[in-house]
């Protein structure tokens, strides 16, 4: 399948809508430390906004377990990470989940590999850790997968996407046989075409789980090129690249109206594609990311609750 020409465009008053609704639901992700220098994120955020917490290796539990709490206390939605690859054993995984859980109410995860390359302990997939059945056990209502719209290196060294879709199909599978509603959750990408062509081709090999984009909030252009090359965005940051030879842009924030704009208007017109949701990685501050929401969300996307 040959990748979709997009040019750069206008706003127009479709284009406008369309984003507006395709913002509706959106989750942004944060850490304790950059939670903890907003007072309160439930103020800045839509009611009921998804937030996921990551969980960067040399953070405790304990800095976890105390985010959660107060997220939730402020009437968001939390979803904690669990890197496999940091997880001792099968009885800490059981100790986080009920601490998460009993302290501070959360009933869903994103379970990821995590991004170590040594595995601290038995634990070295998301696979495993669905496997374990302790999240069943407890009762969690939604469980979130990876995915990666230009590959893996980590999964796939030759480059491809072979070893990451047959990751994917096996929780497509594993979703039939769990209660807990599933997703995929992206790595950030700064172009329409090649994300378009990797969710079509998910579901051409028969994975239908729903897929929530992950996009970078505003930001410098040398902090979002920085942590592009560190995350291993792929193609796509020529889109980076392209805007970095032209001075004048250099000192404005990089917003992501274009590739938000260019996916909102593509699901307007093919409903059925399966990208559902807006994930924010708010590289420029989560204030920024937020703001920037409001600003182009529709009217009343402030008491929007994340529902996908």
């Amino acid at each position: 399948m040959a990748l979709l020409p997009f040019r750069k465009r206008a706003t127009t008053p479709d284009s406008t809508a369309a984003l507006a609704g395709f913002l509706h639901g959106f989750s942004i992700e944060v850490m304790p430390r950059t939670a903890a220098k907003i007072e309160n994120l439930g103020a800045l955020l839509p009611k009921g906004t998804r937030v996921y917490i990551a969980h960067i290796d040399g953070t405790t539990i304990d800095d976890m377990v105390a985010t959660a709490r107060r997220l939730s206390g402020e009437g968001v939605q939390v979803m904690p990470h669990f890197p496999a690859r940091i997880i001792r054993d099968r009885a800490v995984l059981e100790d986080w989940i009920a601490r998460y859980q009993g302290e501070a109410g959360v009933s869903q995860a994103l379970l990821l590999a995590g991004g170590i390359d040594t595995p601290r302990g038995d634990f070295h997939s998301s696979m495993q850790l669905l496997e374990s059945g302790l999240f069943d056990k407890a009762g969690f209502t939604r469980l979130h997968v990876a995915g990666h719209p230009e590959g893996n290196r980590d999964i796939d060294p030759g480059g491809g996407m072979k070893n990451v879709t047959e990751a994917l199909r096996w929780k497509q599978d594993f979703s039939s046989r769990t209660d807990a509603q599933m997703a995929i959750v992206t790595q950030f990408a700064f172009e329409a075409a090649p994300i378009i062509h990797w969710a079509d081709g998910l579901k051409a090999a028969g994975i239908d789980l729903p897929v929530h984009i992950g996009v970078a909030g505003p930001a410098k252009l040398q902090t979002m090129i920085k942590y592009a090359v560190a995350c291993g965005v792929g193609p796509s940051l020529r889109v980076l690249q392209r805007r970095a030879k032209d001075v004048t842009k250099l000192v404005k924030p990089f917003e992501p109206t274009e590739v938000l704009s260019d996916l909102a208007l593509h699901k307007a017109a093919n409903p059925d594609f399966n990208i559902e949701q807006v994930h924010f990685f708010p590289l420029g501050g989560i204030k920024a990311a937020a703001e920037w929401a409001a600003e182009h969300g529709a009217p009343g996307n402030r008491a929007a609750v994340a529902t996908c």
